[in-house]
């Protein structure tokens, strides 16, 4: 019979936020950010992600406003990322893998034998 708690993985999000615990930086802005740079469009990216134009412009402005830096720049009649807004995705990809790996250890040395019957 297989064990048990090899049917059972761990999850976990992370994002970051102000002080005032308003969302700077997390999954969503990453996607968006990632289909603005792939489409070159604010709106193609919208469309994409199922979101109105306003809502994804509203997001990225309110984290620009927060980090006080800009993310995404006009270029003709599209758009294009910051050079601040691909090292951003860049280390935000990198801590996703760090947390995912050690929460995947942390999970196996402390929960997993807890799980089995």
């Amino acid at each position: 019979m297989p064990d048990k708690s090899s049917q059972f993985v761990i999850r976990s999000k992370i994002w970051i936020e102000d002080i005032q615990g308003n969302v700077i930086f997390g999954l969503g802005r990453y996607r968006m950010l990632d289909a603005i740079g792939r489409t070159g469009s604010l709106q193609a990216a919208a469309t994409e992600m199922k979101m109105s134009y306003k809502a994804l412009w509203m997001r990225i402005r309110a984290s620009e406003k927060r980090m006080g830096q800009q993310l995404v720049v006009r270029q003709g009649r599209g758009s294009r990322l910051t050079a601040y807004a691909q090292s951003l995705m860049k280390q935000f990809k990198r801590l996703q893998l760090i947390v995912l790996k050690e929460s995947d250890e942390v999970y196996e040395s402390l929960m997993a034998g807890h799980l089995s019957s």
